[in-house]
């Protein structure tokens, strides 16, 4: 009697190259997560008012002193296990940067020094846990995640765990990442009054 093999159907996920990801056309953003890509969505109105309010106030303290670059949701960071991660808005300082003449047209490896992250409703807490596992195992030093619609803001200096809940009357601290800079709360959360 002869043994019969069974075998069961695997399904082989794509490797994305760069270069692929990146000639993507369809004007969506997305993160390559475990070998598939992921829909980042569209956030509103209030997500794209916040991150520019704090793109803003990142880049007129940072650019003058010649501490790194800021970077938007479209620059993605190839983590060590492959995944290409896409903080909202992301700081690499001048030290992450020196050997280079100017900036790849590609993706950077390894972890911006601060990943931001800015809650939309299509976050899940399971997802945000896990990008912040692979920001600091990549060489991310603070995070910061940011709900815009209970005003607070953890801040985290390992994935552990929070290190400190911030609300309104607050204000974010560049620690030793980005050092002497400060923005207080309730500039980020403001209504807009005209």
């Amino acid at each position: 009697m002869s043994a019969i093999a069974l075998s069961t159907p695997t399904t082989t996920k794509k490797i994305w190259t760069d270069a692929e990801l990146m000639a993507l056309t369809d004007g969506k953003c997305y993160e390559l997560v475990n070998g598939e890509l992921i829909d980042m969505g569209n956030s509103g109105a209030l997500y794209g008012y916040t991150c520019s309010l704090l793109v803003m106030a990142l880049m007129n303290y940072i650019l003058p002193r010649g501490l790194g670059i800021i970077l938007d949701s479209s620059v993605a960071f190839t983590m060590k296990n492959g995944n290409k991660r896409s903080p909202d808005i992301s700081f690499v300082s001048r030290d992450k940067l020196q050997g280079l003449a100017e900036l790849p047209d590609g993706f950077l490896d390894g972890a911006p020094d601060l990943a931001i992250e800015v809650l939309s409703p299509n976050n899940t807490i399971a997802e945000i846990d896990q990008k912040i596992v692979e920001y600091f195992e990549n060489g991310s030093r603070l995070v910061w995640v940011i709900n815009l619609k209970l005003h607070y803001v953890l801040v985290y200096r390992s994935a552990l765990e929070p290190d400190r809940l911030l609300k309104q009357s607050d204000s974010l601290d560049g620690e030793d990442v980005i050092a002497g800079f400060t923005m207080p709360l309730f500039e980020l959360f403001q209504r807009i009054s005209f």
